[in-house]
């Protein structure tokens, strides 16, 4: 598994890159338009650290893509079957929480996404992250608690949460144990 992750996590790093070149973009461009640091995506797109899931999406937004979507990017696998030993993983620094990338294709409007947030773990993602992107949330096991700006919403295994307009989202795991859930996503 962690060769998974090594692995999605260089990739990720050429294609945030990629990215920024492709736009002509210097360090200084980016951080201004992203909030992060010049040396913070320096070291990003040298693969010496991989991005927070906050500072991921701060940079996805800048290109003007969803975090999934620039995910979605360094994937670049486009197949119809999606072999779990082919599924990109990349674990969250801060958090610790793991994601692996089920099923994406450009051509394709739905994205399957699973997630293992570790106990006591949360992470506040922006309404920016959100903007072309229609999500629900349906937790497999343990607990996990959903907070769209004052609205919050505890879940348990087999509840589903559709996402309403965008707004800054919390997602917590407040117990003692992980909380495993799946994401679907459909782009806009």
């Amino acid at each position: 598994m962690d060769q998974l992750i090594d692995d999605f996590s260089t990739r990720l790093a050429r294609r945030i890159l990629l990215e920024r070149e492709s736009r002509g973009w210097s360090l200084a461009d980016l951080a201004d338009r992203s909030g992060v640091s010049k040396a913070t995506i320096s070291k990003i797109e040298r693969a010496e650290v991989s991005p927070t899931a906050v500072i991921l999406v701060k940079l996805a937004c800048a290109f003007d893509l969803t975090g999934a979507g620039l995910m979605g990017r360094a994937a670049a696998r486009a197949a119809r079957l999606s072999r779990a030993d082919d599924q990109p993983v990349w674990r969250d620094p801060d958090t610790g929480y793991l994601r692996r990338q089920i099923f994406l294709r450009p051509d394709h409007p739905i994205e399957l996404v699973t997630v293992e947030m570790p106990a006591k773990a949360s992470l506040t993602l922006p309404a920016s992250s959100y903007i072309h992107i229609r999500q629900l949330v349906w937790v497999q096991s343990g607990r996990l608690t959903i907070t769209e700006g004052t609205e919050r919403h505890v879940l348990g295994p087999g509840d589903c949460l559709g996402f309403g307009p965008p707004i800054d989202t919390t997602f917590a795991n407040e117990t003692d144990a992980p909380c495993v859930y799946v994401v679907a996503l459909a782009r806009s």
